[in-house]
């Protein structure tokens, strides 16, 4: 088995909880409170920020040139995911300066903490193993959305979020990310793998944490 098959059968429990959570299953039906929704903009942006930096930290710490540049077309662009919030600031009147004073929720800056202090602490495979679970599982949630309610490409809200994760150019960079994680781990052993499974387990029970804490609005 493959280690990124390994991860994800690992994880497959929570990444089943995430289309069963009622943040999702609103943007699945179109019925999600908009409200909601600029919050969770809002915080993710400022995830953003620090999920860049965690790339940053794997360019740092790259072994080859080529990883090295894996990590950092990562940093500017976040795989078109800055664009797509653009859109929705702008709908929402979201401002910079909004963005800039708005605190991070403790389970958003825990999330990114935990990220960082496996960049900091570890390699180039646990880095990618911490990003992987936030890149992937939206691509699993959006096409599972696709899967369950065809109209959720054509809301007219919602639809570019949905679009933008079951687009062919989403889950390229996410398959790059994938076979590359699985060619570092080629050699890795049993205790090794453990630990990628950890980092990739932890990572995405964080992305269900994130789901609750737009849905409860917690600004704690």
């Amino acid at each position: 088995m493959k280690t990124t098959e390994m991860l994800f059968s690992g994880a497959a429990d929570i990444f089943d909880e995430y289309n069963r959570h009622p943040f999702v299953l609103g943007i699945q039906d179109g019925t999600l409170d908009r409200e909601k929704f600029r919050y969770y903009i809002v915080q993710d942006c400022l995830y953003l920020e620090d999920y860049a930096k965690v790339f940053a930290v794997g360019t740092a710490k790259a072994q080859t040139l080529r990883i090295a540049n894996l990590f950092a077309q990562y940093i500017p662009v976040m795989n078109g995911e800055l664009d797509v919030h653009k859109g929705y600031l702008a709908r929402l009147g979201v401002t910079e300066e909004e963005i800039a004073s708005t605190p991070r929720a403790l389970a958003n800056l825990s999330y990114t903490s935990y990220m960082l202090r496996i960049a900091y602490e570890y390699g180039e495979a646990e880095i990618l193993a911490a990003v992987l679970a936030c890149a992937y599982s939206y691509e699993v949630i959006a096409k599972r959305i696709v899967a369950a309610y065809p109209e959720a490409v054509s809301h007219e809200f919602y639809g570019d979020w949905v679009r933008s994760y079951i687009s062919e150019e989403y889950s390229a960079h996410n398959a790059e990310l994938i076979g590359v994680l699985d060619e570092l781990t080629a050699g890795y052993t049993e205790k090794q793998q453990k630990k990628l499974a950890e980092i990739f387990r932890v990572s995405a029970r964080y992305e269900l944490c994130f789901w609750d804490m737009v849905w409860s609005n917690c600004r704690e």
